[in-house]
């Protein structure tokens, strides 16, 4: 089986030694992302408009993948602060329908560039 790089410019470019992406036959794992504006490559700020803004990015290079967060079997959410998990239920829920994908949330200490909450995605396309 081969495996297929995924890139795009409406999501933040790559910020170490990984893809956005990679494609192996109909399964996608997309890597974390984290509130970078990807124009700006700058954090947007508040955690709401973070949370909101890593929805945008992964559903960015979902589409650059040729599927959706609708195809999203599995998710990964990284919290600097438990408290903010009802506020990624409500944002959540502007993404996703049911069925829900699977999720683990989990609380870190620190996230890269002072980010608040960071998602990655497994998705499975057609």
């Amino acid at each position: 089986m081969s495996k297929q790089i995924i890139a795009t410019t409406s999501a933040p470019a790559a910020i170490g030694t990984y893809s956005q992406a990679v494609k192996a036959g109909n399964t996608v794992y997309l890597s974390g992302q984290i509130g970078l504006d990807p124009a700006t490559m700058q954090m947007v700020e508040g955690f709401e408009a973070q949370t909101v803004r890593v929805f945008e990015n992964l559903k960015a290079v979902a589409e650059a993948a040729g599927g959706s967060l609708a195809d999203a079997v599995k998710l990964n959410i990284y919290l600097t602060d438990l408290a903010n998990f009802a506020k990624v239920n409500e944002v959540m829920a502007r993404y996703f329908s049911e069925p829900y994908p699977a999720r683990a949330a989990v609380g870190v200490k620190e996230l890269p560039r002072g980010a608040v909450v960071e998602a990655d995605a497994i998705l499975v396309i057609g």
